[in-house]
């Protein structure tokens, strides 16, 4: 799906008359584990940390895994060595893709999921090494907050919903968190009510992470940005992506002060490997992510044109029932989805 959503990136980049990307590939994933019990080749870390954008496949699989149990998960490393704190988890409705809910409001979902990608609890993934093993009796891992951080965060945060207020959306920043359980979350709030104030345009609220859970589901349309902990995040925007049609639609972005690194958020489903049944539009949307990330790190709006382009593609090809997944019950594999992607791109 990497090829798909590379080859839509080109198509659009050419329609709008920008100039086309250069890529290097790196080898990393569990067919390169298995092969070299490596899961990134040797300097591909650093390679990747030259680049302008890192664009990740799906890369891990169940069955392939380390001595302790746990995936093998290069990202992580990749998100905790480049400083890439700004998880960015778009959650859009489309015309004829599925709904999970019946209120008619549910079509209208177009809402972001921000994710703080290297604290929180998972600074103790096993990726990293830093969890308290105790024999074969207990573990513990730390779930860990930081000032310097979070502030980037919120400030992201509060950056994005103004871009979001720009186009139309409500321009609102929902704090998620378990302030009142948790020291480290009541901090986590804390700081971002020392930076509201600094974006007055844009409107705040609060919500618990098991109530805002319970929201999601409720009144999902009421929500524009929301931000918060990094296992939290991972666990609500499975929850959202879930509410317009699943994980097939799932794109991301990881955003830090240097560099971005953009890959679809499901996994690599093993049980339609090879049988061009998967969805490619979770990787083609994040090509989106990883234009409109390079047209402002470049000051470039011919890369912002292009990637709206693909956005407008996949909304229309959607609106004209002429993009069917087979994720979603239709008759559309892999290549067919990818070709009316492109299609659509071309489209006067």
């Amino acid at each position: 799906m990497s090829e798909a959503a590379i080859e839509v990136v080109d198509a659009a980049l050419r329609r709008v008359g920008a100039p086309a990307l250069s890529y290097t590939e790196i080898a990393a994933g569990a067919a390169y584990f298995t092969k070299t019990g490596k899961d990134i080749e040797p300097g591909g870390e650093e390679r990747a940390g030259e680049a302008d954008a890192i664009f990740l496949g799906a890369i891990g699989l169940p069955s392939v895994r380390h001595a302790d149990g746990t995936e093998i998960s290069p990202h992580l490393r990749l998100r905790d060595r480049f400083g890439l704190y700004a998880g960015v988890r778009p959650v859009k409705a489309y015309p004829n893709a599925p709904q999970r809910l019946a209120d008619p409001r549910a079509a209208g979902i177009d809402m972001v999921i921000l994710r703080e990608s290297t604290e929180g609890l998972f600074y103790s993934a096993a990726v990293h090494g830093r969890a308290e093993i105790i024999g074969d009796s207990e573990v513990r891992d730390t779930l860990r907050i930081t000032r310097a951080t979070t502030e980037k965060l919120h400030r992201f945060g509060f950056r994005l919903a103004q871009k979001r207020k720009a186009r139309g959306h409500a321009g609102k920043l929902t704090c998620v968190d378990k302030a009142n359980v948790f020291a480290s979350m009541a901090f986590f709030r804390k700081i971002y009510d020392e930076i509201a104030p600094d974006y007055p345009d844009i409107a705040t609220e609060y919500a618990y992470v098991d109530a805002q859970a319970l929201n999601l589901i409720r009144q999902p349309w009421d929500y524009d940005v929301m931000v918060m902990e990094n296992m939290f995040g991972d666990i609500l925007s499975d929850l959202a992506g879930g509410l317009v049609g699943g994980m097939g639609m799932a794109a991301c972005a990881e955003i830090g002060d240097g560099i971005g690194l953009f890959q679809p958020a499901h996994g690599s489903a093993p049980d339609i490997m090879g049988q061009d049944r998967a969805n490619p539009l979770a990787a083609i949307l994040s090509g989106a992510l990883m234009l409109d990330y390079l047209a402002e790190k470049f000051g470039d709006d011919r890369l912002g044109d292009a990637a709206a382009r693909i956005e407008q593609a996949v909304e229309s090809g959607f609106a004209a029932n002429r993009i069917r997944p087979m994720e979603f019950g239709g008759d559309m594999g892999t290549r067919a989805v990818t070709a009316e992607v492109l299609a659509q791109v071309a489209a006067p």
